[in-house]
């Protein structure tokens, strides 16, 4: 009886270490980019952090699933805007970069399945922006799922 219930504690607590290495799948991997590195990776140049410029983008019950930057270059004033997931990182699945320059007719924008982050990027200069970036969960390969967004729907960062 001993034995039995030694056998049981051992593998409750291999269980359970287990579970704590490997953590959800969801949030198996950190992302290896960070808002600079998206911006240079895909469209060159230096990248700095703006004010008012970050976003986390959460699910209804609060648990995270990226976030969304607006960078800016000094050299050309380009505004880019990053969202970086926090799940299903190094898994295709949708996301969405969004930036929309004032006095243009509507957002630009990066749409696709991506492992790591969409970047979208324009010129800006003396403009006003906004931005936001969106993740979706479940329903892979486009169809389904749902999508949760953040971002600011007001004009700000001028110049």
């Amino acid at each position: 009886m001993r034995k039995i219930a030694r056998k049981l504690a051992i593998m409750g607590v291999s269980a359970t270490a287990v579970v704590a290495m490997l953590g959800s799948p969801a949030h198996a991997a950190a992302n290896p980019f960070t808002a600079a590195q998206a911006c240079n990776n895909d469209f060159g140049g230096n990248w700095a952090n703006t004010t008012d410029g970050h976003r986390t983008i959460t699910d209804g019950s609060g648990a995270k699933l990226g976030d969304v930057y607006l960078m800016y270059n000094g050299a050309t004033g380009d505004n880019c805007v990053a969202t970086l997931k926090s799940i299903y990182v190094g898994d295709p699945t949708s996301v969405v970069a969004g930036l929309w320059v004032q006095g243009s007719k509507d957002w630009v924008s990066q749409v696709g399945q991506y492992k790591y982050y969409a970047a979208v990027h324009a010129d800006a200069t003396n403009k006003c922006v906004q931005y936001a970036g969106t993740i979706q969960v479940g329903g892979f390969g486009g169809a389904g799922g749902t999508l949760y967004k953040n971002g600011r729907w007001s004009w700000g960062n001028c110049g």
